[in-house]
């Protein structure tokens, strides 16, 4: 019998878990959900029968049977049709928890249309491609009239947060000062030089006006990082976040572009009938079947090229699996290709300087904090200390997503890259070395990181050990304001750099968030 607190016959129940979006990013949630044993995945919807039933025969029923009722859905709307209905009927949930994993440009739709269901929500990032959207967001998940926080646990993919070495740098950074107050940071994320060309060359994410900038759809969570360094206050402290002053960000797409294009290479389009395919470091067949799938591995990036793959080389055989990747990879479009049809799909045997794709595959960000005074406490001590962060994201590195940088401090510097940190002290003149422990799964463990945390907090509220916005605190660390805030700040550091010019924040705040969310009520700042 299912009761209503979330216990069954009065033993706690885990958590049932929905994933929308059959893809890359909904099966590493659901992996991590099953391996977790804090949850139990429940349910898939995706429009593509064959993915969602990869994914449900791996984590929800056995290769040897079929879906049963509830547990597959051909999209979100299927899903909120059929539970809308249960509950006019007077019937439980079936589902506590939603991961959505669905491309970019849809998520406002689908969160949205959960909001009245009053599930609890990860969202992969970015929460959304526009701003007004990521407000509409905002929105759709709080009370009527915005007095009260969420009802309910929401999550954002800003995994950086919940990996073991970035929890142990912000501890060693606000918690234990172990280098004082901080000056300024240096942040990097080198995407990888094959990566990028996938992704934002290749792949779904190469376009400003079909998806968002490169800023937002892969380094928003850097930005989130950064302020979750230098802007979210230390546990011990309980006090205001310390917001930026200004910002300003220069970019531009460097590499991916015609004029780099080899003379060798003359009119081909396609790395197939390229005559410099055996040659060119962006061969796609080098890049996709030499590096990856002649080596066994049908994950990603090849499931992203077509994920049927992995089944024809299980079960058809190594010729079929190579078959179906070159046919994939041989596809391309001409000049009397309508461009919505070139601009709806990706087209990975593409030419990298011959693609449709315009955003940025090198930009830095710069966020300067003023020097921050409480005027109620007497003197001139700032209760927050100036401070400048830059972020650099490029594509053409060796290292492929693995973050690195410095942290410079009035007592000391620390050196970081995502598998060692490095703390030098002014004082004594030596370094000490820490290796926190780099656990399976994406980013350095943190998707297994955010996932285990959003379980606990569904958890801590089924149980009635906490409220909703009690259990986001101890378990995301993250509130729905803060999503909107990094978010924001990417918006703005793309007005920065579009428009060639420094952004006050405050005063962009004020007009960009809180004039837009008047009538409804502002997020804190």
């Amino acid at each position: 019998m299912e009761l209503g607190n979330g216990h069954t016959n009065g033993s706690p129940r885990l958590p049932r878990i929905l994933i929308i979006g059959a893809g890359s990013r909904g099966n590493a949630y659901a992996r991590a959900v099953k391996e977790s044993g804090l949850g139990t995945v429940a349910a898939v919807a995706d429009p593509v029968r064959y993915k969602r039933r990869l994914l449900g025969s791996k984590y929800i029923w056995s290769h040897e049977t079929q879906p049963s009722s509830g547990q597959e859905f051909e999209g979100y709307q299927q899903f909120v049709e059929r539970e809308t209905q249960r509950r006019a009927n007077n019937f439980m949930p079936t589902i506590d928890g939603v991961f959505i994993c669905v491309l970019d440009e849809q998520h406002a739709d689908v969160v949205t249309a959960l909001a009245s269901l009053k599930l609890h929500i990860m969202c992969e990032k970015p929460l959304a491609t526009t701003l007004s959207d990521c407000l509409r967001i905002y929105s759709s998940l709080l009370p009527p009239g915005h007095t009260a926080g969420p009802s309910t646990i929401f999550g954002i993919g800003h995994v950086l947060r919940y990996s073991p070495h970035n929890m142990l740098l912000r501890q060693l950074v606000l918690e234990d000062e172990v280098i004082g107050d901080v000056l300024s940071v240096e942040h990097t994320e080198p995407v990888g030089w094959w990566h990028f060309s996938h992704s934002y060359v290749r792949g779904n994410w190469r376009r400003e006006s079909a998806t968002a900038p490169s800023l937002l759809t892969k380094s928003c969570h850097d930005l989130d990082w950064l302020l979750w360094m230098l802007c979210s206050p230390a546990k011990k402290s309980g006090g205001a976040p310390h917001l930026p002053s200004h910002l300003t960000s220069t970019g531009s797409l460097k590499v991916f572009r015609r004029p780099r294009k080899p003379v060798a290479a003359g009119d081909a389009t396609n790395c197939l009938s390229c005559p410099i395919k055996d040659s060119c470091m962006y061969s796609a067949p080098k890049i996709y079947y030499d590096k990856q799938l002649a080596k066994g591995n049908t994950d990603w990036p090849v499931a992203i090229v077509n994920p049927e793959i992995e089944s024809a080389l299980e079960f058809e055989g190594a010729a079929r699996a190579r078959e179906m990747l070159f046919n994939t990879l041989k596809q391309d479009y001409d000049e009397n290709t309508p461009k919505s049809e070139i601009h709806a799909r990706p087209w990975f045997g593409r030419c990298v300087w011959e693609s449709d794709n315009d955003v940025c595959d090198d930009q830095f960000v710069t966020i300067t904090w003023d020097d921050e005074v409480n005027s109620v406490v007497s003197g001139s001590k700032a209760t927050h200390n100036a401070k400048t962060a830059t972020f650099h994201m490029v594509a053409n590195t060796e290292k492929q997503c693995e973050r690195r940088g410095r942290i410079y401090g009035t007592k000391g510097e620390i050196e970081y890259d995502g598998t060692t940190i490095k703390i030098f002290d002014f004082a004594t003149e030596s370094w000490k070395t820490y290796n926190p422990p780099r656990k399976g799964g994406g980013h350095g463990g943190g998707d297994d990181g955010l996932a285990q945390q959003f379980l606990r907090a569904i958890t801590a509220v089924q149980s009635q050990d906490m409220t909703a916005e009690q259990a986001q605190i101890e378990y995301l660390g993250c509130t729905l304001q803060e999503v909107i805030r990094s978010h924001a700040l990417v918006f703005a550091a793309e007005e920065a750099r579009r428009d060639r010019k420094v952004v006050d924040w405050n005063s962009w705040w004020a007009t960009q968030v809180e004039e837009v969310l008047k009538q409804s009520g502002p997020p804190q700042k």
